[in-house]
């Protein structure tokens, strides 16, 4: 007789709504998205490149992308301004407004919990370099290839 499946929560059990609920939590929970919309919740609006500059870290193509999962998703606003050349910018949407009061929770969390959680890092660092034993790694030494002189 097989286990019986773990008795889990609603908002855990496969649906079409969780679907759509974990795109949009792997959307929020994306290294760059929460950053963006930060930026973007401090600044109003920015043009590509200002935002980018912002965002220390992202590469244009990765910004590119974020923006574009954000626009789709409801949270984010792209203006171009025919103009040569093209001025484009961003802002967040009254849904990502709703996402921002969100973020700064975290991010104010985040900056009062600092110390405690570099306190639990080294704590946790100095328990396992203690029980950790380095095991050492033995590899055959590489076969070099005779290389053959040929006279031109």
């Amino acid at each position: 007789m097989g286990k019986a499946p773990p008795n889990k929560p609603p908002e855990l059990q496969h649906t079409a709504a969780n679907c759509h609920a974990r795109e949009m939590l792997a959307r929020v929970g994306d290294k760059w998205s929460v950053y963006v919309i930060h930026v973007l919740g401090d600044a109003g609006t920015l043009r590509f490149n200002e935002l980018r500059n912002r965002v220390d870290g992202i590469s244009q193509r990765m910004l590119t992308v974020t923006l574009r999962g954000m626009e789709r998703d409801g949270l984010v606003t792209r203006r171009v301004y025919p103009e040569v050349p093209p001025r484009v910018e961003y802002a967040l949407t009254r849904l990502g407004r709703t996402l921002r009061q969100l973020v700064r929770g975290l991010v104010d969390w985040s900056g009062a919990h600092l110390e405690e959680v570099d306190a639990a890092r080294a704590a946790y660092d100095a328990r396992n370099r203690r029980s950790a034993k380095p095991v050492p790694i033995s590899r055959p030494a590489p076969q070099r290839r005779a290389r053959s002189l040929v006279a031109v």
